[in-house]
């Protein structure tokens, strides 16, 4: 057998689906974020701007969260020593699990080193100890989450995404004595589009069901003290088990869950991949527990309405221009393609001629026929970026051909300068 040429051959495939994956070499820039350095090859560097991080705050660089592990490191070094039951428990780290129980109002919390890992390890080993469990999963789950459900021995059925009917549907059809956990997730990062919360906790009440929900890319963003989409709609404390990330919001490393004691308890001693994986190291556990607790004052709040502002701004922006924006109450700008070819086409096109990095986003992500270039704008892009931005992916739509929601206008845009902001308050269209 040659061996080489198995995997020659399947990655061969990826490239003629048009879904062969290129990372870009990107050094941001602390100083001068959304800014970066894209090392084209080992002797070209080129400054451009990033429109897709998902760091929505900016508090990977954050003076203060700098701070907090570039001390943590000196203090206690750079490695954790081992898994939590061999030394890596260092005292940051619980530190920063209190801290996280306290923002989602729960008993306890537990930090994974990813959030990727804290949905595998906890779905599959709720749906393990629960007997003869029933595991309901939207549609639409990140791939983490079906990860977890399959690593499990529970049955599991996929409920419609967001469809409370058909939820329920499922949940009578089970019964109320069986064992269901409902895991589903505040806010979903492709389209923006948000779960009914309230009215799954709801069902799950009625039908004697656990709830787990992944808040990942909603903490730190949202709520009075960024505990998710959950606190912003007064619901956190009708969920059993809340996962998120600390390496979007908050900018920095790891996964984690909040719930009550005995369920954190539970998935400390028999996850797997919990007990054997070494333990974040004091630094990032610093880091991130100062992040969690600067987006739970004043400023986070500042920061959110930032970030909102500008979010809203830049879809009022990419609409008003004409380009397919797909409609969502988030602060996820996805801009539809349709197409992997093209998708990439525009981001490589986007790169090339403007400077502005955003990845394409294909299958196996999301849906054939669904491509699309997945936006977040943060609190440090300005007025003057997202003028940028959309003179740019006018100019990258018309080059390729692509479709305009109405016909392709060039949109003006009144270029005030505030305090070194260019400020659009108005949008003018005029006929080419």
């Amino acid at each position: 057998m040659v061996y080489r040429r198995i995997f020659d051959d399947a990655i061969s495939r990826l490239k003629d689906e048009r879904r062969y994956r290129v990372f870009a070499d990107l050094e941001r820039d602390a100083d001068a974020f959304p800014k970066a350095r894209w090392r084209r090859d080992r002797a070209s560097v080129e400054d451009v701007v990033i429109w897709c991080s998902n760091d929505y705050l900016c508090m990977g660089r954050h003076p203060e969260v700098i701070s907090a592990m570039k001390n943590a490191a000196a203090r206690h070094g750079v490695g954790s020593g081992g898994t939590r039951n061999i030394s890596g428990t260092n005292h940051p780290l619980v530190e920063l699990e209190a801290e996280l129980a306290d923002l989602h109002g729960k008993e306890a919390a537990l930090v994974f080193t990813s959030g990727w890992i804290s949905n595998l390890a906890t779905i599959s080993t709720i749906g393990d100890l629960l007997p003869d469990c029933l595991i309901l999963s939207d549609q639409l789950n990140h791939n983490s989450m079906i990860e977890g459900i399959r690593r499990s021995k529970a049955q599991r059925r996929i409920f419609r995404h967001n469809d409370l009917a058909h939820l329920e549907e499922l949940l009578a059809e089970a019964g109320p004595e069986r064992a269901k956990l409902i895991a589903f997730e505040s806010l979903y990062s492709m389209n923006g589009d948000i779960a009914p919360i309230g009215q799954i906790a709801d069902l799950a009440r009625r039908y004697n069901a656990m709830t787990y929900m992944d808040e990942v890319h909603a903490v730190g963003l949202y709520g009075p003290r960024g505990g998710g989409i959950a606190e912003r709609d007064g619901v956190m404390h009708r969920i059993d088990v809340i996962e998120g990330t600390l390496a979007k919001g908050f900018g920095t490393l790891g996964g984690y869950i909040a719930a009550n004691e005995a369920i954190i308890d539970a998935v400390r001693s028999y996850a797997p991949s919990f007990i054997f994986t070494t333990a974040l190291p004091p630094a990032i556990a610093s880091a991130a527990q100062t992040a969690v607790r600067l987006l739970k004052e004043r400023q986070g709040a500042e920061l959110r309405a930032q970030h909102q502002r500008q979010a809203m701004l830049t879809k009022h922006a990419l609409s008003a221009a004409g380009l397919p924006v797909m409609a969502n109450p988030s602060h996820i700008v996805p801009v539809l393609v349709g197409d992997a070819e093209l998708c990439k086409s525009a981001t490589d096109m986007l790169l090339d001629r403007h400077s502005i990095y955003i990845q394409p986003i294909n299958y196996p992500t999301v849906e054939k026929g669904s491509e699309r270039l997945r936006i977040t704008p943060g609190p440090l892009h300005t007025d003057a970026h997202i003028v940028h931005l959309v003179e740019a992916l006018v100019d990258v739509w018309k080059s390729l051909k692509l479709p305009f929601v109405e016909q392709p206008k060039v949109v003006e845009f009144k270029r005030e300068s505030v305090d070194g902001r260019c400020t659009f308050p108005e949008f003018k269209r005029a006929a080419e």
